[in-house]
């Protein structure tokens, strides 16, 4: 089985695209425009602060506003040197935050969340650096471990690898690749991490206002950073710039990997086409999704959810036993909605309305079902439960866009 990471250039966006054998698992989209994105680090101005929402509005270019939540253990890095402390108390008449923020203040703020329809996009002042193994997390000055890594000497044996370098200003999450490599590879990113973080606040927070002091990797590049590069055998684009990105950035992160980065220089079929990747990309944006037993699913994401609604369509057709029948087809749906969830990066809460059975054994499996297949998603995803008409809730932790927005 082999899988692969596609990665073309449309007009003004750039495809890509996770395959294991020709079967797509992931489709992302990005267009190529200058706006602010998560992971973005900027020197802002404090534009307003709100007492009743406990949060400010900081400026972080021309026309461009982000939204920062405001808490009373919040560390700023202030970019004209002061180091403030508050009062506990929020004012709006002086502008002055329990922080120690006020009106005016440049600060360092890193954008946390993407913008959703018409509001801000949501920003920090805990500045996160990403690396493929380890998480620097400024005021978190403490050894955490992801939480797919669920072996006790595991977890411990990360811990402790990571414990000399904390400090009081910022610790290490280690995330699930961390397996995959040995401790040395660890330590270098720890310290590769730790050499960009003192840059960006001794050095870059003396840049002029609304410098983007930090700008985070193109998100072809974080499929590369952030997925298992265990399971991957073969990275492809026929784009010479991207090609060039990937290259510098797979020499610094992962050099023992460059062997599996591919120019495709194929001048008689374009890799789109080979692909199918138009094809794939408007099936992935279709609501109704068929499954093989002739029965279908609903897929409709909204603003405050994404409802599935498993139908039996053609699936019942001339069968008797309709118990057995609605079973199967709910372990069926099951394991399509896992796939569907992680082919769309749909997330925060979806609800599945399965088709109603009667036997309680049949409900119980099919929950173990689905728990199992949404247990393959490399993104936190958890089953919550399943009321008694048959409704299963699940959450999805958001990471970037999901696929219908972009």
């Amino acid at each position: 089985m082999s899988n692969s990471i596609v990665i073309v250039r449309n007009e003004n966006r750039i495809i890509t695209a996770l395959f294991h054998d020709r079967e797509l698992v992931t489709i992302g989209l990005e267009k190529e425009d200058k706006k602010p994105k998560v992971g973005d680090i900027y020197i802002g101005r404090v534009q307003n602060i709100v007492k009743n929402i406990n949060g400010a509005f900081v400026e972080i270019a021309d026309k461009e506003v982000c939204y920062l939540p405001l808490s009373e253990d919040m560390s700023p890095v202030f970019c004209d040197g002061r180091d403030r402390t508050g009062n506990g108390t929020s004012d709006n008449q002086t502008g002055k935050s329990g922080c120690g923020i006020r009106i005016g203040d440049e600060l360092l703020v890193q954008i946390c969340k993407d913008t959703a329809k018409s509001k801000a996009p949501l920003a920090t002042v805990d500045i996160n650096l990403t690396g493929r193994y380890v998480v620097l997390a400024k005021g978190k000055a403490v050894a955490g471990v992801s939480s797919k890594i669920t072996d006790d000497a595991e977890r411990n044996r990360l811990k402790a690898l990571v414990k000399p370098y904390l400090n009081g200003d910022h610790g290490f999450i280690i995330r699930t690749n961390a397996l995959t490599v040995g401790e040395d590879e660890i330590l270098d990113e720890i310290r590769y991490l730790e050499e960009q973080y003192t840059t960006l606040t001794t050095k870059k927070i003396h840049g002029a206002l609304f410098t983007k002091v930090y700008a985070a990797p193109a998100s072809f590049i974080l499929e590369v950073r952030d997925g298992y590069s265990y399971e991957i055998d073969s990275i492809k684009t026929d784009d010479k710039e991207i090609y060039e990105s990937l290259k510098e950035y797979m020499s610094l992160y992962s050099p023992k990997e460059l062997d599996k980065l591919e120019f495709y220089e194929e001048k008689n079929i374009s890799l789109s086409v080979l692909y199918g990747l138009e094809g794939k990309l408007e099936k992935a944006l279709q609501d109704k999704v068929w499954l093989d037993s002739g029965a279908y699913l609903v897929i409709q994401p909204t603003e405050a959810l994404v409802s599935i609604d498993v139908n039996t369509g053609k699936a019942i057709a001339g069968k008797q036993n309709t118990e057995e029948t609605f079973f199967k087809v709910n372990c069926e749906a099951a394991e399509e909605i896992a796939a569907q969830l992680r082919l769309r990066n749909l997330s925060g809460i979806i609800i599945v309305d399965f088709i109603d059975m009667k036997e309680e054994e049949h409900r119980k499996k099919l929950l173990e079902k689905l728990k199992e297949e949404i247990a393959k998603d490399h993104i936190t995803t958890r089953l919550i439960d399943m009321t008694p008409l048959g409704l299963v809730e699940i959450t999805r932790q958001r990471i970037r866009k999901p696929l219908h927005e972009l």
